[in-house]
């Protein structure tokens, strides 16, 4: 009923940037929380970053500084800039958005994109 649909990936340069989207489109009430989490080979799937509906933002400590997590509610979208990349934010990101669905009886659920690669080459 609701999908995520990713965009932006790719390979970059240490010190590069990249600019992530994901997009929430279907059966919307509402989008509380939207988040970034990525997973690296190997490694458990950690949070990168979470923004509110009302703007409020959460980062992890490796990234802050570095990445800006921003939305448009307007759109059901939200949008990871990445800055400064090094080799290690190399992973498979993903959207995540905590969702009212609009349904005969709302009901509220978490929603999670496919992933978009991104690699930082040193």
């Amino acid at each position: 009923q609701v999908q995520l649909v990713e965009s932006g990936g790719g390979l970059v340069q240490a010190g590069g940037s990249l600019r992530l989207s994901c997009a929430a489109s279907g059966s919307i009430f509402s989008i509380n929380a939207m988040g970034w989490y990525r997973q690296a080979p190997g490694k458990q799937r950690e949070l990168v970053a979470t923004i509110t509906s009302g703007g409020s933002t959460v980062y992890a400590d490796s990234v802050k500084g570095r990445f800006t997590v921003s939305r448009d509610n307007a759109k059901n979208t939200v949008y990871l800039q990445m800055s400064n990349l090094k080799p290690e934010d190399t992973a498979v990101y993903s959207c995540n958005a905590d969702t009212v669905v609009a349904a005969p009886v709302p009901y509220d659920d978490v929603y999670w994109g496919q992933g978009t690669q991104v690699t930082v080459s040193s």
